[in-house]
């Protein structure tokens, strides 16, 4: 367990609300943002089939997100991630924050960060410490996180994997965790244009994105500093830890 001390509830919570209202929008594009906003309706509980589809791609159910299990509560897979770890642990795109409730409710010192502004006010109304920031900008604790996590697909976040696996090597300590979902097949490897679809058709500007699987994304945390601690697989998937050097 962390030997850092938490920050109290509800400054955590105050300072969120606060960037929630005033954060200016990334010139950048970002996860569902823009055009008709699926995933701020969907956060909103206006519909939650949401498909991840490259640019003017059709959705299919190949391609359904598992909107219903991010906005439950950590189900056993889910806590399974957070094993041997030591806070602080930051939860990367923590979306409705079911992660950072987790590691909270396993004994850690945990925090979220989310660009999206529905989903850090999700977050901040159930009383969890999520700051609306991009992991790119900087953030509390700048080299001493305990533990990092990218899951459910953020390992895709900005699709530029080696520049944000060098990011997440700064914010942890020397000895510090990585925990990655990856793509179940291990030598996937595709970076492309996005849409996020909605099942009404809405669609969100084009962001970029990879989907990456265990071998490339191994080779690429070894470049930037990190060795694998382990590689695991839950039915559909899968999960990579790596060790700050």
């Amino acid at each position: 367990m962390s030997a850092v001390p938490p920050m109290p509830a509800r400054s955590h919570v105050a300072l969120a609300s606060v960037l929630a209202r005033e954060r200016p929008a990334s010139a950048t594009p970002t996860f569902g943002a823009g055009g008709e906003e699926p995933w701020t309706a969907a956060l909103s509980g206006a519909g939650r089939a949401l498909y991840l589809v490259a640019e003017h791609e059709a959705p299919s159910t190949d391609h359904a997100l598992a909107f219903d299990r991010w906005s439950a509560a950590a189900d056993s897979t889910d806590r399974r991630t957070l094993d041997g770890l030591e806070g602080p642990v930051l939860d990367i795109g923590c979306g409705p924050g079911r992660m950072v409730r987790a590691a909270l409710d396993a004994g850690l010192n945990a925090m979220g960060i989310d660009v999206a502004h529905a989903a850090v006010e999700v977050c901040v109304s159930a009383g969890l410490p999520v700051l609306r920031r991009s992991v790119f900008d900087r953030l509390p604790r700048e080299g001493r996180w305990g533990a990092v996590l990218l899951l459910d697909g953020n390992i895709g976040i900005g699709g530029a994997v080696a520049a944000l696996l060098t990011r997440c090597s700064d914010l942890l300590r020397p000895g510090g965790m990585l925990v990655a979902e990856t793509h179940p097949t291990p030598a996937h490897d595709r970076t492309f244009l996005g849409t996020l679809v909605d099942a009404t058709g809405g669609r969100s500007d084009s962001f970029p994105w990879t989907e990456l699987g265990a071998d490339p994304l191994a080779a690429l945390a070894t470049t930037a500093g990190f060795d694998v601690d382990a590689t695991w697989q839950v039915g559909e998937r899968t999960f990579s830890r790596f060790r700050r050097r």
